[in-house]
């Protein structure tokens, strides 16, 4: 089975930092996904970034899978958010291609927390059909192989960033699949009618943010949150985060070119 970078620090029980894949392009993705040891996940952004879910998420997983057994686990964020009644077939696209874990933002119930879990698992956990010839062969397995483990090996995340979601966290937490509830400080913060970060969230945000830290562990879920700087991520870390975000590729492309220019130029 090809290594599924993301599960292996789940068992080790340590923090699994990854990076945003914004950019469209399987050169990008995979130069990305090599650049660090430390990658545990690479998220391919398929709400806000320029990727499309067919065929550019395809195609950047198997460039990231295709680098080895030390590749990154490949996730993808669905464009659908979770207020929306097309999440179902996004799902089964993304998990198609062959991505390790999906993410879904704006879960705002524990309604539509269990529809992602029953579109992301094959039967009888589920409702996800099987059909794809190419899906088991990227996991490096048989067909058989790959039903049989997928419902304990695909990763379901849905992101928590409503009001109504941090309402409802308790019961979304609970919500027997979900895996991980992951926490976009941006969106929460507006919709709690707060300004975005900068780059920290507002003090009464932070607050939300670690009640549901609790709130999924108190569930026994993982809990992941969007950083944009190691520093910052690892603060989460040392709170307690399981999976977090560190940069993007085009946060880290733009700030080594002012870095490196500034430089070159003698600023301070």
């Amino acid at each position: 089975m090809t290594t599924h970078a993301l599960l292996q620090a789940f068992k080790a029980s340590k923090p699994a930092f990854g990076a945003w894949i914004t950019l469209p392009g399987v050169l990008n993705a995979r130069a990305l996904a090599q650049a660090s040891p430390h990658l545990s996940w690479v998220m391919i952004d398929c709400e806000h970034g320029l990727t499309s879910l067919q065929p550019g998420a395809a195609e950047s997983i198997q460039a990231i899978t295709g680098l080895g057994p030390n590749a990154p686990s490949a996730l993808v964020r669905i464009p659908a958010t979770g207020v929306s009644d097309s999440t179902s077939w996004q799902i089964k696209y993304a998990l198609d291609a062959g991505a390790r874990g999906v993410l879904v933002p704006m879960v705002s119930t524990a309604e539509k927390a269990r529809e992602v879990v029953a579109d992301s698992r094959f039967p009888p956990g589920g409702r996800r059909g099987f059909g794809s010839p190419f899906t088991h062969g990227h996991w490096g397995l048989s067909a058989a192989e790959y039903i049989n483990s997928a419902n304990d090996s695909v990763v379901t995340m849905i992101q928590i960033e409503t009001k109504e979601g941090v309402q409802n966290v308790d019961a979304i937490a609970a919500v027997d699949g979900i895996d991980c509830l992951f926490i976009g400080p941006y969106d929460l913060s507006l919709c709690l009618g707060y300004p975005p970060p900068s780059p920290d969230p507002h003090s009464d945000v932070e607050v939300v943010i670690q009640d549901i830290l609790k709130a999924a562990h108190k569930a026994g879920k993982k809990c992941a949150i969007y950083c944009t700087s190691g520093t910052q991520a690892l603060k989460r870390a040392e709170e307690g985060f399981d999976i977090i975000n560190v940069t993007s590729d085009i946060d880290a492309m733009t700030r080594s070119v002012v870095e490196n220019l500034s430089a070159a130029v003698g600023a301070q």
